[in-house]
């Protein structure tokens, strides 16, 4: 069994899942079926062990199953290193979703100190090219596997940029108000800012004589302007902002105008000018330098759910990336409509044929 794997899923009214249940054995996982079928509902449901609100960013009430909106139900056996936690998260349609480990109720943000979870979904290949917010959150993703207090960070910050927003708009001038949230915001901004570096000098150095046929890909950071690196320093530029700031509306400085760039390293050449295969290779390799930093880091690389990975990717690079993901020992669970793209994997897989008929979505696994 890896270190890091679901041994163990259960569906309840989830998407078009009215009970789905999946044992899995540590290997990686192939989903194929027709489009449609319910193949990355299960993807979604196991991101949502995760903080945040998983792969498709869904609001609760849009996860339970239709029509008959009972809300929905995840469980979970997760294999953690040298322990097995049950989680159990779930949405009656009345209140934000809910967790439970072990038998007690947590906040989401306790999930990313057992679950390391990692995704790649079809709308994220264009990641190189949609606005800044959506590399933003591919970074954080990448971050909350290194750092697990980077959500309580994320959230504090938000919070209380939301907050300072509110009297910008309001037209609020009290000094004394502005100075405790640009205090907080610059506490969490400096976490932030020194976690999202880590996290690009981890993916560095994974890539440094990595043995793989995926293009290495040098990333770093830009801001409309220079961020100090001191929760000091960045206190004093949101104050200083705040006449500029009231006039716009929001806020114009700190770690969420942050964008990241790519470069395809080979040929020097900046990732939204890359050819479609292209960027979705280098969104490939960063996912596989992510995993061999994390096994490094903490002796097991995290879980990977790679809906439609197979797309844009020839024979021989498809049959690489089954490879290494053997070779790292990483439980992926990876999504195709023909069994046919995962040939390559043979035994070494479990694979299961999600169907489905009447608005009902269907798993079973099909014998090695």
């Amino acid at each position: 069994m890896p270190g890091l794997a679901i041994t163990a899923l259960t569906l309840s009214h989830f998407r078009s899942h009215r009970v789905a249940r999946l044992q899995f054995d540590g290997r990686p996982v192939v989903l194929f079926g027709a489009n449609g079928a319910g193949k990355t509902s299960v993807l979604e449901a196991i991101s949502l062990l995760s903080p945040g609100r998983g792969l498709r960013r869904a609001a609760p009430d849009d996860l339970a199953r239709r029509p008959e909106c009972l809300g929905w139900k995840v469980d979970a056996h997760l294999h953690s290193q040298d322990r097995t936690h049950e989680i159990t998260t779930w949405s009656d349609g009345t209140e934000a979703r809910q967790v439970r480990i072990d038998g007690k109720a947590a906040p989401q943000t306790a999930l990313g100190r057992i679950a390391r979870i990692l995704w790649l979904v079809p709308a994220m290949d264009r990641l190189w090219i949609e606005p800044a917010e959506g590399r933003r959150r591919f970074l954080d993703r990448m971050t909350l596997s290194f750092c697990p207090d980077h959500a309580e960070a994320s959230l504090a910050y938000d919070k209380a940029m939301r907050d300072r927003n509110r009297l910008l708009r309001d037209g609020i001038t009290d000094a004394a108000w502005y100075g405790a949230l640009e205090g907080q915001m610059a506490d969490a901004g400096t976490a932030i800012i020194a976690n999202r570096a880590l996290t690009l000098a981890r993916l560095d150095a994974a890539q440094d004589g990595a043995e793989t046929v995926f293009p290495r890909a040098d990333l770093h950071l830009t801001n409309p302007e220079p961020l100090p690196e001191d929760a000091a320093g960045l206190a004093a530029a949101l104050a200083e902002g705040r006449r500029r700031d009231m006039a716009a509306g929001r806020t114009l400085t700190g770690p969420h105008r942050a964008d990241l760039v790519g470069i395809y390293a080979l040929k020097g050449v900046a990732a939204d000018q890359c050819s479609t295969g292209e960027q979705k290779a280098l969104l490939i390799s960063l996912i596989l330098a992510n995993a061999r930093a994390l096994a490094g880091d903490i002796g097991a690389p995290p879980i990977l759910l790679l809906d439609e990975v197979a797309a844009h990717l020839d024979l021989a690079r498809r049959a690489s990336l089954y490879d290494e993901i053997i070779g790292l020992g990483a439980q992926a669970l990876m999504t195709g409509t023909g069994q046919e793209l995962f040939e390559t994997l043979g035994h070494r897989a479990q694979q299961f044929d999600v169907t489905e008929a009447g608005g009902i979505s269907r798993v079973a696994e099909v014998p090695s």
